[in-house]
């Protein structure tokens, strides 16, 4: 298991920091950091199983138990420095204020050559992010990781829903939609009509099975030079990832999802990510745990990869 970093605090007693990967000031001050976390705990716009909204702070206490050290990338990846803020309070307002709050807070940290990663709480976290990182990279597009399409335009009597992330985030920039088998035929109609790059899962060209090597290929070349990742857990199959608020069973497995964010970081240059949709309470606690180990690879690749260079 990883360590949990003992600060020297009052009293001279050991204190466990609550930041991701209960790092030391040295690792964890924004001025050192390299990857800058935001937890963004939100669930307002969810409409099945709520409980994301406490998604952030179980990614947070799971990350205690990741060893430092990444044997893929022989790397320790806390050298990086990783700086996380607190968490987001939610504007009770609407869906479309608090995507303007996300928007405001990933703003402050975007740039300077910081990574930064927004731990959600539902999808729609997603729309904010992204308006921040085009800020700052306007030609970039956006790595869409989802068992659903999420391009309806309006749902349950808001635009800016879980259910419409991708669609406004299309509104902006080029989207890649990965991993989906499930969507609505307004959605499907959506796609056909802006050609929407879909990369349904399980993988299919021509009816016929698709090579995965073959699959992650076919989604770099749709991707510009600079990529912003977006993650919906449920991407996952039910069976390692249960606790998410719509499951949708077929998914991918760890090792598909983890082998094409590296084949996209090694040939794009990842300028921002989030995770989203962790709901801990409708499953194992091994889930928090592969969540916080998938933020902690995306800081990794973002960071120690070579970025289509």
């Amino acid at each position: 298991m990883g360590r949990i970093n003992a600060l020297a605090e009052p009293g001279g007693l050991p204190w466990t920091p609550h930041n991701f990967l209960a790092l030391p000031r040295e690792q964890s001050g924004l001025e050192a950091s390299k990857v800058v976390l935001v937890p963004v705990p939100y669930d307002s716009s969810t409409s099945f199983r709520s409980g994301a909204r406490y998604g952030p702070d179980a990614i947070i206490a799971a990350s205690y138990a990741l060893e430092d050290y990444d044997l893929e990338l022989d790397s320790d990846v806390s050298e990086v420095g990783i700086h996380t803020t607190l968490a987001l309070e939610p504007h009770m307002g609407g869906p479309d204020l608090m995507v303007q709050r996300v928007r405001d807070a990933v703003a402050q940290y975007v740039g300077s050559g910081r990574i930064v990663g927004v731990l959600g709480g539902d999808h729609s976290v997603a729309i904010g992010s992204v308006l921040a990182h085009l800020d700052t990279w306007p030609d970039m597009s956006v790595l869409y990781l989802d068992a659903h399409a999420d391009l309806r335009d309006e749902y349950m009597g808001t635009n800016w829903g879980h259910a419409s992330g991708a669609r406004r985030i299309h509104d902006l920039c080029p989207v890649a939609l990965v991993g989906v088998r499930s969507m609505c035929q307004e959605e499907r109609d959506y796609i056909a009509a802006n050609s929407v790059p879909n990369f349904p899962w399980p993988p299919v060209r021509d009816d016929r099975p698709q090579d995965f090597r073959a699959y992650e290929q076919s989604i770099v070349e749709r991707l510009n030079p600079s990529v912003y990742v977006s993650v919906d857990l449920d991407v996952f199959d039910p069976s390692i990832m249960a606790a998410v608020g719509t499951p949708e069973p077929g998914g991918m497995t760890w090792d598909q999802v983890v082998s094409l964010l590296r084949t996209v970081a090694e040939a794009r240059k990842i300028v921002g990510f989030d995770v989203c949709e962790l709901s801990p309470g409708e499953g194992p606690l091994a889930c928090s745990y592969t969540a916080a180990k998938l933020v902690y690879k995306l800081a990794a690749y973002a960071t120690l990869l070579g970025h289509g260079e």
